[in-house]
This record gives C-alpha cells, sequence and structure tokens, in this order.
C-alpha cells in the first residue's frame, strides 16, 4: 500500500499544475446546493479493490427491503470472496520494455495493475471476488501532462504496446479490461491530471485536466461561484475524460444537459497525432469534430484536456417527491412538463414495482409503515408510483416553475406533503450512495445489475414490458425468478430514457452465477435491439454492447465509425475490441 500512496501523491511538475487563470472577475454567489459528499479525489487507498467506493462507506439495506426480493427470487446463499494476497499472487511478470519501466510516470507494482485491471461490470465483479482476474496490464502510467501522453503513445508504437485509457475505473460494460494477446498492455491512469486550469468567466469556459473526477470538478469551480452540474451515479468516482469519452448524462441532465451540451472543446493525443478541438460556440464549418470524438471511448486516443461550459451556481436548489395514482398518471406529468418548458432540472419516475421496491430497500419498519399509512390515507394503491423531481435557479425562477408543476401534478392526481417533502431531501442527500447497495446485497446472495435504454415516448410502454419480460423469464430454464423494474430517468420532448434494475440469485459457485448473468444480460440486450431503441443511453458501450450496435447503427453506420477512428489509430493499438468488435 506505501508503493501506491507514494505513486499517487508524487506530483512532478506538469503542465497541468500552473496556477489557475482567471480571464474575467468572477463574483461568488450563494451556493445553497446540498452536500455532494465529497469535494476532492478519491485517493487510490482508500477505494475498494474488489467493489465500489470508498472503504468507509457502505449502505444498509432493510430486513424489510432483503425480505421482499427475496419473495421474488427465493432463498440466498453468498458467493465466497477471495483476499487481495491471493489475487496478488496471480499477477504475473511485467512484459513492458525498460524504457517505459524506467520512466517516473509509469509502474508495474502488482497491486496497482490489479487495481487497474478491472472496472465496476458485473463480470468485473465476478472476477474480483472470485479471484480469476484473466489479464493484467503490464505497466500503469500516471502522466501529469500532455507531453507525457504524446511521449506514452510515441514509445507504445515503438514497442507495438496496447493502450488502455483509464479514468474513474468505474466502466459497467468492459471498458478498461485488457484482453489475452501477444502485446504487452499499457494503461493510461488519467488521476494526477485533476486540476482546474483555467476560468473565462466573460464566456463561461472552464478547463480541467481530463482525470479530474466528480467532486473536484464542482469543488474548484465551487471556489469560483461556478458549477458545471453533471452528476451521474458514478459522480463520486468517474471523471471528465471518462465522461466525453462514454457520451455520460447526470442525474439533472434535463436543466444542464447530458456531456454533449457542456463539453466544449479540449486536447485529444492520439497515435497520429494531437488533435485540438477548438471551443467555438456554434459552427457550419463541416463535420463538428468535438461530436465526433464524443462516445470514442478511447479507441481514438486520449484527452488530456477539455473545455466544459459552466455556468453560475444557483441561488436556490430543491428536490420533492410526489406519488401518482399509476404509471400512466405519472408518464403524462412528465411528458407534459417537458413539452411546455417547465423549468425543471430533474424528473425520475419510478414503476409501481419500483416504487415498492424503494419503499422498502430505503426506510426503517417504521418509516415505511409511516408512509404507506400515509399514502394509502390519500387513496392510493398498489399501483401508485413515485416522482422524484428537482428546480434548480434563482427563487423567483424556482417559484414559477414549481407553481407550473404543482398545476399538472394537481390535475394528475398527485399526493404530495411534508412527507414526501423530506423523502426528497434524503434522496438528494444520499443519491450517490446507491451503487453502495451492490456490495451489502452480495454479501447476502443476492446479485444486482442494471441497464438502460431510451426511446420515443410512443414506445415507451412497449419497451418497458419488452424490456421487463424478458429479463424476468430468462432463467425460466433453470427454474429461476427473477426481479425487475423501471423508472424513467431523464425526459426529452421527443422520448425518454428507461433505466432497469434486476435482481436474481447467486448460483453454486462464481462462473455458474456469471452464466446466469449472461443470459439475462443477452435477453434484455436484444429486447433493446429489436426495438426501437438505443443499446445504451449513458453507459456507452464497451465490450458488453458491442455486439448489439449493428441493430441501432447499421453495417454502413459501423463501417463509417470503423473507417473513421483506423484514421487516428491505424494499428489497433488503442484499445481494441471496445465500441466497435474486432
Amino acid at each position: 500500500m506505501s508503493k501506491i500512496k507514494s505513486l499517487i501523491r508524487k506530483n512532478p511538475k506538469a503542465d497541468n499544475s500552473v496556477p489557475l487563470t482567471i480571464t474575467s472577475d468572477s463574483k461568488n454567489t450563494e451556493n445553497t446546493s446540498l452536500d455532494m459528499t465529497s469535494k476532492t479525489n478519491t485517493p487510490i487507498e482508500q477505494t475498494r479493490w474488489n467493489g465500489w467506493g470508498n472503504v468507509n462507506i457502505n449502505k444498509k439495506v432493510s430486513p424489510h427491503g432483503a425480505k421482499l426480493i427475496k419473495t421474488h427470487i427465493g432463498k440466498t446463499k453468498k458467493l465466497k470472496s477471495v483476499s487481495l494476497q491471493q489475487v496478488l499472487k496471480t499477477v504475473p511478470k511485467s512484459r513492458l520494455p525498460a524504457e517505459l519501466t524506467d520512466l517516473d510516470i509509469v509502474t508495474t507494482d502488482q497491486e496497482i495493475r490489479l487495481r487497474h485491471a478491472r472496472g465496476q461490470s458485473f463480470p468485473d465483479w465476478i472476477a474480483m471476488h472470485g479471484g480469476d482476474f484473466e489479464v493484467f496490464p503490464d505497466g500503469v502510467a500516471f502522466p501529469t501532462s500532455t507531453s507525457d501522453v504524446e511521449q506514452l503513445l510515441k514509445l507504445a508504437q515503438e514497442h507495438d504496446l496496447i493502450v488502455i485509457p483509464f479514468g474513474g475505473g468505474t466502466s459497467v460494460v468492459g471498458h478498461i479490461n485488457p484482453q489475452q494477446g501477444a502485446r504487452p498492455v499499457l494503461t493510461v491512469a488519467m488521476s494526477k491530471m485533476d486540476q482546474l486550469m483555467d476560468l473565462d468567466t466573460e464566456s463561461q469556459i472552464a478547463t480541467f485536466g481530463a482525470g479530474t473526477q466528480g467532486p473536484a470538478v464542482e469543488a474548484q469551480l465551487d471556489e469560483h461561484g461556478y458549477r458545471l452540474g453533471h452528476y451521474p451515479q458514478s459522480w463520486e468516482l468517474s471523471t471528465l475524460g471518462g465522461w466525453i469519452a462514454a457520451r455520460s448524462s447526470g442525474q439533472q441532465s434535463l436543466g444542464y444537459g447530458r456531456i454533449e451540451q457542456m463539453f466544449a472543446g479540449g486536447t485529444l493525443v492520439t497515435p497520429q497525432g494531437v488533435l485540438e478541438i477548438a471551443d467555438i460556440p456554434a459552427s457550419s464549418a463541416g463535420p463538428d469534430l468535438r461530436e465526433m470524438m464524443m462516445g470514442s471511448e478511447g479507441r481514438a486516443g486520449i484527452f488530456t484536456t477539455v473545455k466544459m461550459r459552466v455556468q453560475s451556481q444557483p441561488e436556490e436548489e430543491l428536490f420533492k417527491v410526489a406519488f401518482l395514482p399509476n404509471w400512466e398518471a405519472g408518464k403524462a406529468v412528465l411528458k407534459q412538463a417537458v413539452q411546455q418548458d417547465i423549468r425543471l432540472s430533474m424528473l425520475r419516475l419510478s414503476n409501481a414495482v419500483e416504487t415498492d421496491a424503494h419503499l422498502h430497500l430505503g426506510t426503517s419498519p417504521s418509516q415505511f409503515l409511516a408512509i404507506s399509512t400515509y399514502l394509502k390515507a390519500r387513496g392510493l394503491s398498489s399501483e401508485k408510483v413515485m416522482l422524484t423531481y428537482g428546480f434548480s435557479g434563482d427563487k423567483a425562477q424556482n417559484k414559477l416553475a414549481i407553481t407550473q408543476f404543482n398545476k399538472l401534478l394537481k390535475q394528475n392526481g398527485s399526493v404530495t406533503g411534508k412527507i414526501t417533502n423530506i423523502m426528497g431531501s434524503v434522496w438528494a442527500h444520499g443519491r450517490f450512495k446507491f451503487p453502495y447497495l451492490r456490495g451489502t446485497l452480495w454479501d447476502k446472495g443476492i446479485m444486482v445489475d442494471t441497464f438502460e435504454t431510451a426511446t420515443n415516448w410512443s414506445r415507451i410502454d412497449e419497451q418497458m414490458a419488452q424490456m421487463q419480460d424478458a429479463v424476468r423469464t430468462s432463467l425460466v430454464d433453470e427454474g429461476e425468478e427473477v426481479m425487475a423494474f423501471t423508472h424513467i430517468s431523464h425526459v426529452y420532448k421527443q422520448g425518454a430514457s428507461l433505466y432497469t434494475t434486476y435482481f436474481f440469485r447467486a448460483a453454486k459457485d462464481h462462473a455458474t452465477t456469471l452464466q446466469r448473468w449472461q443470459k439475462i444480460k443477452h435477453a434484455a440486450s436484444l429486447s433493446v435491439a429489436n426495438g426501437k431503441a438505443t443499446i445504451s443511453h449513458q453507459h456507452g458501450v464497451g465490450r458488453d454492447h458491442a455486439p448489439y450496435l449493428t441493430a441501432e447503427k447499421g453495417e454502413l453506420g459501423l463501417q463509417v465509425t470503423r473507417d473513421m477512428l483506423k484514421s487516428f489509430d491505424p494499428e489497433q493499438r488503442m484499445n481494441p475490441g471496445v465500441l466497435l468488435e474486432e
């Protein structure tokens, strides 16, 4: 562990460590936003080597919540987990040439290689707990500048290496896993490039190192009265470069936009040279290089610095919860709100099964009884759905938006009150803790995973039904039940995203459990690919979704993408097999 600390904390002079430049006066505004749990990047030695997040943070699951899941899937038994020491014994000798291992920014330390070998997908969890990592990177580089990355790619070309860009390690679709092959693998971790380098307050453009994690982004902007506003579920650990590479979407995308609206330009180091993407607000000068490089998932090169469109901190930010009689009423509120341009920052609608699950999983027995009694007294049945929503802006803007939205809620039979307002605040304060539930449930033998898509409003109900049915019946041949539920988490005038969570029992061993997941994942992916929906709304493609991309892009679309990426990386050394199958 001491080697990890010394490597991560070593900070040689770098082009992103220069003092912050403010190119116009900035005026601090009152920041009444809720606590975002941590303010700086999480040091690697404080993160779990075989699970999610900070080792000091856990999220409990209520006994009645666990009981609810088990009523669907049956009794469970915990899988065994190997120790870190056991896995370290399987890390092979590095194949990197001396010209790389002699660099101060490159390490072949076994534990660091292990910690950069897997992400957070379900197969990754099976590997980390079962001990079968299969392949490790031969070394991990920690560049501190664009010139460092240029040097690494030049050496990778000279010595015929595979290069894997690494942001926060939060990929859930296999972006960062090294594959078996003759060529040595160098993982390039961007964690040292994590500073706000320039802030143009007149244009509201902030320049960051691409390895800056969510908490550090907002903490550094907050010092000057600004906010980016991108809050994916992985916000605690994921990075700006990763968000751009995978086209991510934050929880408040309705108010702040997806990463497409935030990313203004930056520096991309490719095997063919450095691509500078200008931060021009708009252009009709041919294809947009900014759009072309978003979603490239490390196949074209490595982002080193990124320019982001920011805005002043809001005067007020509020999160609330309402309950509606049924799914149709809830969906009507979402569609009307977005198509009428009511100024909200977030809308999230849980279907009836998810609503029931949330009420069980997120409450104590006394809280569950109080909420259930209140909602029943207000005339809501088991068909009720939960709507979580937010406002972000100055008080006058929020007051108008709340009035407009409350009118929609009333028209559709909503139930609100003191209890539901408290639930909104509780959700906001714990919004980035939900991934920790995976570890808690794992220890109970309950396996959990998610997938997501987006489709038009006219297809929402049919698509949700197809996905849930596919997942719930995917293990029928084994006599196993799968519990599944869905919510809408991002809304557009044209349509919305659908985010499905499912639970199933661990099998007798890790390999058989993985096989169960593979059957569920295939069924879920086919249900998306066969519909008029995207294989990924916010998690990217990685390796897990690549086999299903043809249905969305078509053969010609895939060929155009392949040709474009090959022009940046003709030898296919940048993250091969990710995004496009080789």
